[in-house]
């Protein structure tokens, strides 16, 4: 790591950037604006299909799709939430309702559900996810994995109440 000299100005430039002072001149950490929620991904919604119903695998598996849920503003974790995720597999399209299915977050808002290989759909190996129960704003995500190869892809959702 390189020596760095500090001088009056740059740590006066590093306080205003990440401290705040209160009428007594003493610095505190600056208040967080919060965790924004999950925009929703184009190409998402693509052959989404309502109300898939929560299963504990979809097709014989051998792939994980995992990831986490927690809330807009204080990031806090999301049990019980409903996501619905589905892909263009070995055993079939992200059309076919066999390649659908949903799991519930656990206590810690994390989800893990084990469904076929993912293949390149239009040149890309990507997942479908949604959260659409209704207490939050529907979000719709399609990551990309890096390699057709991978076992795993992992997807986080911060939801904004309605």
């Amino acid at each position: 790591m390189p020596h760095r000299t500090f001088t009056r100005r740059s740590l006066l430039a590093a306080g205003s950037a990440g401290m705040a002072t209160l009428g007594t001149g003493l610095l505190v950490p600056a208040r967080a604006a919060g965790v924004a929620p999950t925009p929703t991904m184009r190409g998402g919604a693509n052959n989404y299909l309502p109300g898939a119903p929560v299963v504990d695998r979809i097709g014989g598996g051998g792939f994980w799709m995992t990831g986490t849920v927690r809330r807009a503003g204080d990031g806090a974790p999301l049990a019980g939430q409903r996501i619905q995720i589905w892909a263009h597999t070995t055993e079939g399209h992200e059309r076919d309702p066999h390649s659908h299915g949903a799991t519930l977050t656990d206590a810690n808002g994390v989800f893990r559900l084990e469904m076929p290989q993912i293949v390149p759909a239009f040149g890309q190996p990507h997942g479908h996810l949604a959260y659409d129960s209704g207490e939050f704003d529907t979000v719709f995500l399609r990551p990309v994995m890096p390699s057709s190869s991978d076992t795993s892809l992992e997807a986080h959702f911060v939801l904004q109440p309605l």
